[in-house]
């Protein structure tokens, strides 16, 4: 399976958007601070995810949710996970 997860940033309350081939690892590496674009982010939650059986469809599943539309989907989509 293929992933791609959001990740809010409890610091800064700004959300991260990612993919993976293993969730939990890469779950563990944001949190951990091994990951360069969030360690100084820390602590994130992960706030949601979704799978994929083809990475084609993860990889423009990621692009989209990155570009401006996509961000916009994602604010009126997660009114609840974004409160401050």
């Amino acid at each position: 399976m293929y992933y791609v997860y959001i990740l809010r940033s409890l610091k800064d309350r700004n959300f991260y958007i990612g993919s993976s081939e293993n969730l939990v690892r890469r779950i563990n590496e944001h949190k951990s601070g091994k990951v360069k674009s969030t360690k100084n982010r820390l602590p994130v939650s992960l706030i949601c995810y979704e799978a994929y059986n083809f990475k084609e469809e993860m990889l423009a599943r990621e692009k989209y949710l990155k570009s401006s539309d996509g961000r916009k989907s994602l604010r009126k989509r997660l009114t609840k996970s974004l409160v401050d």
